[in-house]
């Protein structure tokens, strides 16, 4: 594990040395030749060009070096329907098949050994940071917490609160407001007593359909006593749109506000159906959107303008929505995100509107939104490689199945190199190597 160019010391120190490919922020690639990189405890704390050859000095990494992948949406129950049932409606497609799933996991044991595919699986995909919706139930989310520091995956997981008696399945909720507020303080303070640095606690309301107005207002109350973020749906269809509109009278960035839940580093997944005040009160707050573009395809009922909400100064992370979206990979996903940006431009209908402003975007957007854009969603210090952030890396070559040709960066001496080996790797990558907190995992 680790590659061939890293070298590793018994005080918990190593030295990395490869070509660095990255987006250290939205539209801009960055590739820096033959890199030495020093990593102690997990944190780097330098990184130059490498000197001439010595004995002490790493050889250097095939392909490049990119900072690890963060899924800032991902639903860990439903790892099991990856890919089914995607020609139903969302609401059909949560009762008949999601919510059954997820209630599976009141058998901790079972959702152990889901837990102990999905996340080696994830790693392996390059997803060194995931933000989790775990089940309601308390002991399988402690068991994701587990499983992520066995393999030595970064995460933010959430148990997820739901106790509406319209909005949930009776025999998948939370049996009252007060029960689901205190079933999620229980999960914090196990997550917590963990002990890890690897893993965070995040409170989760499904979304406001799921949730009555006591659990909603409960949970805000908890995430300010407790300093810990929030991560929920938010306008993510015109069925979810509609019904929080009817029930609360507000749209369901105001309503989550209302119920003060919209807070520094909240993330609220899809945001499809988002206005200009939406936006206002998310720069405002610090919240922001988690993107799912495969999912969005399929469920949204809209295309997220994440060209327009980047502008309004507002954080925008990737997310794969497992399962709602059909892959696992967020390679995937930072495609399709700058594909249904070109759809959104151009539209979709000869005889319809198209051209609608400045709204796509390019493969560096898509790649920062997956590294730096998720880790400052939720306010870790990963997603770039730089002085002072933790060592969560990839070395990645370009996929010689996939037809996309791998060019060596040397033989390509133009201003654009750097972009075009970003669009290479995104579409056509082969992950060969997994650093989390400077130890290898892959």
């Amino acid at each position: 594990m680790g590659g061939d160019g890293a070298v590793s010391s018994p005080a918990g120190s190593l030295q990395v040395r490869a070509d660095v490919l990255q987006a250290p922020a939205p539209g801009v690639a960055e590739l820096l030749h033959d890199q030495l990189i020093t990593v102690v405890d997990g944190v780097i704390t330098d990184m130059s060009s490498a000197p001439a050859p010595e004995p002490n000095v790493p050889a250097r990494l095939d392909g490049v070096l990119m900072p690890g992948l963060v899924d800032a949406h991902i639903h860990a129950p439903q790892w099991p329907q990856l890919g089914i049932g995607l020609d139903l409606g969302l609401e059909q497609w949560l009762f008949d098949l999601t919510f059954p799933l997820e209630a599976r996991c009141a058998d901790t044991g079972y959702a152990a050994d889901v837990w102990d595919h999905m996340v080696p699986t994830l790693l392996g995909l390059g997803t060194t940071t995931a933000v989790y919706h775990a089940s309601t139930h308390v002991e399988a989310t402690t068991a994701l917490a587990e499983a992520c520091v066995r393999h030595g995956q970064r995460a933010v997981i959430g148990r997820v609160a739901m106790d509406h008696p319209e909005g949930t399945p009776e025999w998948y909720r939370d049996a009252d407001a007060a029960a689901a507020v205190s079933a999620s303080r229980r999960s914090i303070d196990e997550i917590r007593g963990l002990g890890s640095s690897l893993v965070q606690p995040i409170i989760t309301p499904r979304f406001i359909p799921a949730c009555s107005d006591a659990a909603l207002v409960g949970l805000g109350k908890l995430a300010a006593d407790t300093g810990v973020i929030v991560q929920t749906h938010a306008a993510e269809s015109d069925w979810q749109h509609g019904v929080v509109m009817e029930r609360t009278g507000l749209r369901d960035v105001h309503a989550l506000e209302s119920f003060g839940l919209l807070r520094d580093h909240t993330v609220l997944a899809h945001g499809t159906h988002l206005d200009a005040s939406d936006l206002s009160r998310l720069a405002a707050t610090g919240a922001g959107v988690s993107h799912c573009p495969l999912s969005n395809s399929y469920f949204a009922n809209a295309v997220f303008p994440a060209r327009r909400v980047l502008d309004a100064r507002v954080r925008v992370g990737l997310g794969t929505d497992v399962a709602g979206g059909p892959s696992a990979s967020l390679w995937h996903n930072a495609a399709h995100a700058v594909t249904v940006s070109r759809m959104l431009s151009d539209g979709v209908d000869p005889n319809g509107a198209a051209h609608r402003g400045e709204v796509r975007i390019d493969a560096a957007t898509a790649m920062w939104m997956a590294t730096g854009g998720g880790a400052d969603l939720v306010g870790l210090p990963v997603g770039l490689l730089a002085v002072g952030r933790r060592f969560d890396a990839l070395q990645v070559v370009v996929d010689d199945r996939s037809g996309v040709r791998s060019v060596s960066p040397e033989s390509r001496a133009h201003d654009d190199v750097a972009s075009e080996w970003l669009e290479r790797v995104m579409r056509a990558p082969d992950v060969r190597a997994v650093w989390v907190d400077g130890i290898a995992v892959v």
